[in-house]
């Protein structure tokens, strides 16, 4: 049903596409436009430093200066009356409701109202938030604006203030404003489908915003969505444009400073015949023209907006591309088939949707007839059939004017998409959208592979990989992997892993992509709120703050300054700082680099010359890293799959995450990042497993192979570094700890035999120690010996031994031999301590770095700082214990070596010897019985710690209170420490003092005045009586309460500490005793045989080695080996063989799980649902084409039958009483004449001109008289044809015809003739004149005069196409299937989106067209003209072009210059004097092919030279 009556004029809620949209001015230069300071925010939502309030505040300053409201100032009594039967003005409000000033007599008076002068602009007074009253708490935005508001600063309200997201696809939903049944699965399929793809690719959705008609469908859509789990994902933003006089309840929206919020009371009951808002939309913009109840005021303003939101280009990663937008039409009227028309002309996609009813389901219906077939008698029918009782409102002029539409409409087919219901494999309107989108683009006229590249930043902008699988990468454009490179640099940054792994899927190497400009643009354009970004500027500001004049910009080594953080001082820096003479970086600013056709491009990065590009060392470990720092889960993981050193690769990630999540202050984040750690831990054991299965030996030089990728480190290393005790604790590796334990010596040799050959090493002569090697039991002692003392073992337990006995010598010497001078038995301690303190210096030097000055002695890869060498020694809690052991041991030496502090010596000697036997814990870590309960036992000396502080509490608060109650005025500060904490914590041991309850009383114990040194002072007392005088019910109360707490509940706790410590670590304590046990493997690996003090004949060993004799020092290849590259090869091959066998079998047991099991088990019974739909209908396909062609078989029977029935009458055979009767055959169904539609092939142009009937004459307001295709002809009959007359005026008045409208000026041209300078014949032979004005021999346009053209009649131009073979680099010819390919002459003119020849209309006299010497030096003028003289004529005739009138058009020939060879003289000289005097004109040869931006007309004249050198097109 249509509106009534008073809502006619506006009632349609469609799409508003203006007929000629006027362009808004940018959002920079609109006047008056403040911007507001949350637009410097880099990220609105997350750093702006407003709070609520205050951008309450600001958005209540900021909408009134710079949107405004409309309203009547005048009021002039209308005829008509309110609803309530009030007296209104002409614009539709009360008398109360205008303004004071409006109802009083002014300068206005006596005049007519007129909404140009009696409405003026103020300042808005409705905005903020809405609610909708009963409705649930969802808030939304609205504000009232005037209709002469720009669209730049209403988006600049949204994207700015309202906080919306710039979005990647605008969607206007258009049709009926009155509530229209839909089938139940059709409303279905079209709300989930509209808000699937508004939420996976960011849509903004626009509609009418009121609660009725398609406006309504979409709400509920949105609502439907909300109230789903899919809700978190993200919000739907839909954005009604309304009218804001026809709004009802609008009176609560009304708040001068803002409505925070306005509530809005939704009563469709009492709206009359007015609207309400819709509560499931997000926005409202409500559009004000000063009326009250007038619909369609929206319209433009939602044109213009619309229009300007689709110039703006959406910049992400790299890639920029304009907002696409789409129109939807549901059902609708006389207004939406307007909007879709509109819509269609500007070339916006359409997608319609069958089955919704009337305007949707006509051209539904007529979209895949062709052309000609659309009759006004075909759309009078389907008119009579949708609109039913309406049908009669339609007049007969009205109904011409649709199928004029509707023809227009459907000839675009490129930009229609009709979405029927599981029809054409169509399943969900998502789709249809999306690829309605596609197909337009894929229609667009672009050079190259420039359309392909367009729509591929569509999808992924979209975050559609779907649509790009089945759209984009098909058989019909091969994508070569460096045009996907900028659109796969986009995907890395905004992080879509699926596109990259299509991207890697249809060839992209990333080894080709990642580039040293590529990798830095990627770290330029990191997400600002992750954690390494804050870490890089950081490192940015102390580098601008140590002394750099200018702020840094950013470079390679600053990430790997903070990757080192990050990794560990085990790791070289991955990207050394640049020395002098490296290769100049780029010029430009890399920051600024968009995907941009206008500007400097992405693309420029991977199109420069190969002696410009340099690629890093790994890029699949660069990306790596970029992904892993930024805890981008998918994105790593497909990254990590093409990683060749794949373990080191999990183990560094695992790192640099924990490190990451220990500084990372979001909890949620840091628990993502531990999640992600474990994850790469267990890749790292999965593919280490799978190696050490197939061979252990070359599992096991993985290990410690030095990876030059990852800082010339080890993935044991890497291991220990990150702490990956799972992986450390894998047996391969404890495998290969234990042989590196073992020396030289077999695993199998017990543990005895080891022992009494260091007790009696000459039994190593007799075999009873077996060694790995079999060289070693051919060889003599001297080999054995060496062999059997270098191994760690032997070494560790030398060392025990001497330990021990360094400890029995220092007790012997504290207890019995400490004289005052130092006997010999002390000199050898201090020897010996003195080997040991040159052990630890040598330790230090050999950690990883070291002093220069004192790693010569050593090796070491990395020489590091004095500060580093000891922040990494003093990372082990042994070492920190044996420096304070020696330290305190230094200062016991020296109070023991002074006489006056001799006792304070040997006191500070004694503790020392208890540090000492602290250390024998360290030693006894590596058994596999006494290991981990010593690791329990740390633990647990934690858990004392916290113990401690909650029993200091209660000591210190007990002893006080006792302190004060029994003992007045204690000055005696070691009595009082007695008494507060000493006494207290000895009573939760059971020693209760005796006097505390006054039973065992003595004064005898204790001293009156405190003067007695040896005795504490006596409790409060009474002196006569010989009693204590406290209270004594108070201190046993206060004793019975510590005691309570204390062994009870403290000491109760402490025990439940202890044994929730034990089962944590009892569960993980063999891991952590294997991954401890590397550590001392590893230092009595690189420790010297000797045990101490005979240590030290080693060390001086090394001095002499090292600085004497200058002798370098050794890798040990146990821990560290570095390969040989053939080797590095061959093994790095074997891990990637390896790596594929485990993600195989990740996946394979992925989907054995019971729950993929059962989704996959469910996609597949939906698919077979699907099947089972499709083959219903494609069942019913062929069956309706048999029975339509059993029809058509049947009339043309029938036809024959009554020929022959006729000729035997007119024969005389039969009487014409007997003839029967036959039925004419009936017109087939309208799905029969589809489908016959279907089989007949289009022509092109439909046999009449389509561009000269275009509704909208070009530069101009004129409309034509709509003409459709049956009535194109002036011999068919056409009563209604009244075109309007319109003749521009023109600036070359002289060489122009009259006006035309009268007869009179016109009496004097001579037509089908020569009329002095101006040849008025056609080349199509004579042509009609009539009333004095020629007429057009192509037929009808719907406008008479001669427009915009210079002369009545012919207009004559010539259009030169100048074209060249396309050669290669080595000068031959291209070729394209087999045929040549050849490339045009063309020119761009200023406000031109298309190409066009270098032709036109030529000054009377002249040879050249105007546009032709434009382009041309003067001096190349003569020479022109001989090659056209020269040229090949390939057309002459009539040009269908937009400019064409019923009296006036447009006549070419088309004269085609060729050079065949590229050498040729005159091509050289052509080449020269090309020149643009007009420095906005762009020249350039082009490739002829069909798809190039051309103007229609003359892709027809380059079609013809094609065909002439039968070249490609």
């Amino acid at each position: 049903m249509e509106p009534s009556a008073p809502r006619k004029a506006g009632c349609e809620q469609e799409d508003g596409f203006g007929v000629q949209p006027r362009r808004v001015a940018d959002l920079g230069m609109v006047p008056n436009l403040r911007r507001s300071n949350s637009s410097l925010c880099k990220s609105r939502r997350l750093q702006c430093p407003f709070s609520s309030s205050e951008k309450q505040e600001h958005l209540s300053s900021w909408i009134p200066e710079n949107i405004k409201k409309k309203e009547c100032v005048y009021f002039v009594e209308s005829s008509k009356l309110s609803d309530a039967g009030k007296v209104v003005c002409e614009c539709g409000y009360t008398r109360e409701q205008h303004l004071e000033e409006a109802t009083k007599p002014h300068a206005f008076q006596g005049k007519e109202w007129d909404p140009k002068k009696h409405v003026q602009e103020m300042p808005t007074d409705a905005f903020g938030d809405i609610v909708f009253v009963g409705l649930g708490q969802k808030v939304g935005k609205y504000v009232r604006v005037s209709q002469d508001t720009p669209s730049s600063v209403i988006y600049h309200l949204m994207t700015q203030h309202w906080g919306l997201d710039v979005p990647n696809l605008l969607i206007s939903v258009t049709g009926g404003a009155k509530n229209f049944n839909m089938k139940l699965r059709l409303k279905s399929i079209f709300r989930r489908g509209l808000v699937k793809v508004a939420q996976t690719t960011g849509a903004w959705i626009i509609t009418g915003g009121s609660h009725a008609g398609v406006m309504k469908q979409v709400g509920e859509a949105v609502r439907d969505f909300s109230l789903s789990s899919g809700y978190k994902d993200g919000e739907v933003i839909t954005i009604g444009v309304a009218t804001w006089g026809t709004i009802h309840n609008r009176e609560g929206l009304v708040h001068p400073m803002g409505g925070f919020p306005a509530e809005y009371v939704l009563d469709e009951e009492g709206q009359g015949n007015l609207t309400c808002l819709d509560s499931n939309h997000s926005h409202f913009i409500l559009v004000d023209d000063g009326t009250h109840g007038q619909y369609g005021v929206e319209i433009p303003l939602r044109t213009q907006l619309e229009k300007f939101i689709s110039e703006q280009t959406k910049e992400r990663g790299g890639v920029a591309i304009k907002i696409p937008i789409v129109c939807v039409v549901l059902e609708g009227g006389p207004g939406t088939l307007h909007t879709i028309y509109n819509a269609v002309t500007h070339g916006t996609p359409c997608v319609i949707v069958e089955g919704s009813g009337r305007v949707a389901d006509v051209i539904a219906q007529v979209a895949s007839l062709p052309v000609s077939d659309i009759t006004i008698s075909l759309i009078q029918q389907k008119l009579s059939e949708l609109f039913q009782e309406l049908f009669e409102t339609f007049t007969e002029g009205r109904i011409v004017e649709w199928t004029k539409k509707i023809q227009d409409i459907v000839r675009k087919r490129q930009l229609l998409t009709i979405f029927r219901e599981g029809k054409d494999g169509q399943q969900d309107v998502d789709v249809a959208i999306l690829q309605a989108l596609l197909k337009a683009s894929r229609s667009q006229d672009h050079f190259g592979h420039e359309n392909w590249d367009h729509q591929l930043k569509l999808a992924v902008a979209w975050n559609r990989v779907d649509i790009a699988r089945s759209e984009i990468f098909t058989d019909e454009w091969q994508w070569k992997p460096s045009d996907l490179h900028p659109t796969m640099t986009a995907a890395l940054i905004s992080n879509k892993p699926e596109f990259v792994k299509l991207f890697l899927e249809n060839g992209v190497r990333l080894k080709e992509l990642v580039t040293w400009d590529a990798l830095l643009y990627l770290y330029e354009n990191l997400e600002p709120s992750c954690l390494f970004h804050s870490k890089l500027q950081k490192v940015l500001a102390e580098e601008h703050l140590a002394g750099v004049p200018t702020a840094p910009r950013l470079q390679m080594y600053h990430v790997a300054q903070v990757l080192r953080e990050l990794l560990g001082d085990s790791t070289q820096p991955l990207y050394p700082r640049p020395r002098h003479g490296d290769r100049p970086r780029l010029s430009l600013p890399v920051p600024h680099i968009k995907l941009n056709v206008q500007g400097v491009s992405l693309r420029s990065l991977y199109k420069r010359s190969s002696g410009h590009i340099t690629f890093t060392m790994d890029p699949v470990r660069d990306l790596l890293i970029w992904a892993i720092v930024q805890n981008r889960r998918e994105l790593a993981g497909i990254i990590w799959a093409q990683s060749q050193d794949c373990i080191a690769a999990a183990l560094a990630c695992s790192k640099i995450l924990k490190e990451l999540s220990k500084e990372e202050e979001d909890t949620d984040s840091s628990e993502e990042m531990l999640a992600l750690a474990d994850e790469y831990e267990l890749r790292a054991i999965g593919v280490f497993t799978e190696c050490y299965r197939k061979d252990e030996e070359r599992a096991q030089k993985l290990l410690i192979r030095v990876s030059e990728a990852w800082g010339k480190t080890t993935c044991l290393q890497l291991a220990l570094e990150a702490k990956d005790m799972k992986f450390v604790s894998h047996g391969g590796i404890q495998a290969f700890l234990t042989k590196v334990w073992w020396g030289q010596l077999c695993v199998d040799n017990g543990l005895w035999r080891v022992i009494l050959c260091m007790l009696a090493f000459p039994l190593l002569l007799t075999g009873l120690i077996s060694f790995r090697e079999k060289r070693l039991q051919a060889l003599g002692g001297p080999a054995r010996a060496r062999a059997f003392f270098s191994a760690p073992v032997v070494v560790f337990h030398l060392n025990i031994l001497s330990y021990f006995a360094f400890l029995c010598l220092f007790a012997y010497v504290l207890m019995v031999d400490f004289q005052a001078t130092p006997s010999w038995s002390e000199c050898l301690i201090y020897l010996w301590l003195f080997s040991l303190v040159c052990e630890e210096t040598r330790q230090v030097c050999t950690r990883q770095g070291g002093h220069p000055l004192l790693c010569k002695l050593f090796y070491d890869p990395d020489e590091c700082g004095l500060m580093k060498m000891a922040s990494l020694y003093f990372s082990d809690f042994w070492n920190k214990l044996d420096v304070g052991a020696i330290v305190l041991f230094i200062v016991g030496l020296t109070c023991r070596l002074i006489p006056a502090t001799l006792y304070p010596g040997r006191v500070i000697l004694s503790l020392d010897f208890i540090m000492f036997c602290l250390r024998l814990m360290h030693i006894f870590t590596v058994s596999k019985t006494l290991g981990p309960k010593i690791i329990i036992v740390k633990r647990m000396m934690k858990d004392v710690f916290f113990f401690l502080f909650l029993l200091a509490v209660w000591v210190v608060s007990f002893g006080v209170a006792k302190q004060a109650i029994l003992i007045h005025n204690e000055s005696r500060v070691d009595w009082i420490f007695r008494g507060v904490v000493y006494h207290s914590y000895l009573t939760i041991f059971g020693q209760i003092p005796a006097y505390i309850d006054g039973v065992n009383f003595d004064l005898a114990h204790c001293s009156p005045n405190g003067t007695d040194p040896y005795k504490p002072k006596c409790p409060e007392s009474d002196a006569t009586q010989q009693r204590p005088a406290f209270p004594e019910w108070l201190t046993v109360i206060l004793l019975c309460l510590y005691l309570l707490f204390t062994n009870i509940l403290l000491l109760n706790l402490l025990i439940a500490m202890f044994n929730y410590t034990f089962q944590q670590v009892q569960e993980h304590t063999d891991q952590i005793w294997k991954f401890q046990r590397h550590d001392l493997i590893e230092e009595y690996h690189g420790r010297p045989p000797a045990p101490p003090p005979f240590i030290l004949l080693s060390h001086l060993q090394l001095l002499i080695k090292r600085v004497v004799l200058k002798i370098p020092a050794k890798r040990h290849k146990q821990l560290k080996n570095k390969l040989e590259k053939n080797e590095e090869a061959a093994l790095l091959s074997w891990e990637i063989y390896l790596k594929e066998n485990y993600l195989n079998n990740q996946q394979y047991q992925h989907h054995q799980r019971p729950e993929q099991r059962i989704q996959d088990i469910s996609e597949k019974v939906d698919s077979m649902v699907d099947l089972l739909d499709m083959d219903r209908l494609k069942r019913s396909g062929p069956t309706e084409q048999r029975l339509a062609s059993l029809e058509e078989q049947v009339a043309q029977v029938a036809r024959s039958l009554h020929w022959i029935v006729r000729t035997l009458k007119d024969s005389g055979f039969g009487s014409v009483a007997g003839a029967p009767a036959l039925a004419l055959a009936k017109a087939p169904d309208e799905p029969d004449a589809e489908l016959a539609g279907r089989r007949k092939e289009e022509e092109p142009g439909d046999g009449y001109h389509v561009n000269a009937r275009h509704l909208l004459y070009p530069s101009s307001p004129v409309t034509r008289f709509p003409v459709p295709n049956e009535k194109v002809p002036w011999e068919t009959e056409f009563l209604l044809y009244e075109p309007p007359f319109y003749t521009a005026e023109r600036k070359d008045a002289a060489l122009t015809d009259p006006v035309g409208e009268a007869p009179e000026p016109l009496a004097n041209i001579r037509y089908n003739a020569l009329d002095g300078p101006t040849d008025r014949r056609s080349f199509h032979g004579a042509y009609v004149v009539q009333d004095g004005l020629p007429l057009n021999p192509m037929g009808r346009t719907g406008l008479r005069g001669r427009g915009s053209l210079s002369c009545f009649g012919p207009n004559h131009m010539l259009h030169p196409v100048v074209t060249r073979w396309r050669r290669n680099q080595d000068g031959a010819i291209c070729r394209k299937s087999i045929k040549k390919m050849l490339e045009v002459l063309v020119v761009k003119r200023p406000l031109s989106e298309l190409w066009a020849l270098p032709g036109g209309s030529r000054e009377p006299g002249e040879t050249l067209p105007r546009k032709l010497k434009q382009i041309l030096l003067r001096e190349a003028w003569e020479a022109a003209e001989g090659l056209l003289q020269r040229g090949v004529e390939v057309y002459k005739g009539y040009v269908d072009d937009p400019r064409n009138t019923d009296n006036a058009w447009i006549e070419t020939v088309a004269i085609s210059v060729h050079f065949p060879d590229q050498n040729n003289v005159e091509l050289k000289r052509l080449n020269s004097h090309l020149h643009a005097c007009d420095p906005g004109v762009s020249i350039r040869w082009q490739v002829v092919d069909k798809r190039i931006p051309l103007y229609e007309n003359h892709k027809t004249i380059l079609q013809k030279t094609a065909t002439l050198f039968g070249a490609h097109y």
